[in-house]
């Protein structure tokens, strides 16, 4: 019987590796422009960590993880997201009073045991990029700015920005305990997850996707009309400042994000390309979530997105070729110089293959063209006798007679114009 790929993972081929390479350039480029640096966490921490940082009743604690018992007995999870451990390593290294202006971004994989769907695996990839230490409505802005700058860099030009505000400590709790109020009456009704959240996380209620429940959740009270004057004064700005920088938005009630550590500031991206499930990207503020997991009082705000959705958006690009010369020594004698020819035209920065496997002449040439090579170099008997190679251009369907001697230069010349 054969072994396949676990179920909800995926296997990432070589004609897939441009599309994300593209990807991660464009994190690499793009980010520096705006002061943040990478940083690198693994890929499994204490359990504690998520059940502190993402919250114990949300559904990535209770019912997504990747947990497991160490052989010392402690539990270790697999992160399910990248937030949490990128707090616990500023805290741990003491990253505030090294960096002037922390600002950090990760790649790298994720686990959650969700259902698998188009673009949403159980190991999927993340780019998060986080600010740290800064409370001003600014970086909220800033970070939906390079959000945005960072999808265009990756050629999805069709997307929405979805805004809202979930409150702070001060006015988020009263409201909560409003929503939950509302929902006794109408939870009996609803789906099991609302019935479930509607006690232990109101606020992911009004996530819900479900059909019938929609009418009931459009009349459930609203974060709008309970902010605090402070809440409401800092997210004005944002908007403010959004406008300013030529960013449209769309305000929704609504969305409140699925972790517990965010406050005020919330945003997603959504793209209508993807179907049911068009959330892109998504962040927001978690001012308090340093100080949950030991740290100092310290604000924080940042953004995920997952690259295969986002792989899903890009422009189809031309393959591009793997070689630039296709080596053809058509005797065992032309092998050598061959392999010599290859070594020097690599260690030039030319792109070079051949076939060692002694193949019909007719045979290499089509192995050269599905190579996508720009030129094919021969070397037989006829070539070997008046010291030449013969070079076949294989878009013109042209070729020329080069000299030993000069064979090299000639194909850097070729290749490098």
């Amino acid at each position: 019987m054969k072994i396949r790929a676990v179920r909800g993972t995926r296997d990432i081929l070589p004609d897939e590796i441009p599309a994300w390479q593209t990807l991660e350039r464009a994190a690499h480029g793009l980010l520096g422009r705006y002061g943040y640096r990478e940083i690198r966490t693994p890929v499994f921490e204490e359990t504690e960590l998520f059940a502190r940082g993402i919250g114990a009743e949300t559904d990535i604690v209770t019912k997504e993880m990747y947990t497991f018992d160490d052989r010392d007995g402690s539990s270790l999870t697999l992160r399910p997201e990248a937030t949490a451990g990128i707090v616990r390593a500023v805290i741990e290294h003491n990253l505030m009073n090294t960096d002037p202006a922390l600002k950090v971004y990760a790649l790298g994989p994720m686990f959650r045991r969700e259902r698998p769907q188009k673009g949403r695996y159980r190991q999927f990839h993340q780019l998060d990029v986080e600010a740290f230490g800064l409370t001003s409505p600014t970086i909220d802005a800033e970070m939906i700015e390079v959000a945005v700058a960072y999808l265009e860099a990756c050629g999805v030009r069709q997307h929405q920005l979805v805004l809202n505000s979930v409150g702070d400590q001060h006015c988020r709790p009263a409201y909560v305990e409003t929503l939950r109020t509302a929902l006794r009456e109408h939870a009996p009704s609803m789906c099991g997850d609302c019935q479930r959240r509607a006690e232990t996380n109101p606020l992911r209620v009004l996530d819900c996707k479900v059909p019938d429940d929609q009418k009931m959740i459009e009349g459930l009270p609203k974060i709008t009309g309970h902010l605090c004057a402070d809440c409401r004064d800092h997210f004005a700005e944002v908007c403010r400042q959004l406008k300013l920088l030529g960013i449209p938005y769309r305000l929704s009630h609504r969305l409140v994000r699925g972790l517990d550590y965010y406050v005020r500031t919330t945003f997603e991206i959504l793209s209508g390309e993807l179907g049911a499930q068009n959330s892109v990207l998504g962040g927001g503020r978690y001012d308090g979530l340093v100080r949950d997991l030991g740290g100092p009082e310290v604000a924080g705000t940042g953004f995920a997105v997952g690259l295969e959705r986002l792989a899903l958006l890009m422009p189809a690009g031309e393959s591009e070729g793997r070689c630039d010369v296709f080596l053809a020594p058509l005797t065992s004698e032309a092998l050598d110089p061959a392999l010599v020819l290859q070594r020097d035209l690599r260690q030039a920065g030319v792109r070079a293959m051949l076939d060692p496997e002694g193949r019909s002449f007719k045979s290499r040439m089509k192995q050269a063209d599905k190579l996508g090579a720009r030129f094919v170099a021969i070397l037989g008997d006829d070539e070997a006798a008046r010291g030449v190679w013969t070079i076949r251009d294989m878009e013109r369907s042209e070729q020329e007679d080069v000299p030993e001697g000069r064979i090299l230069e000639h194909l850097k010349e070729k290749t490098n114009g």
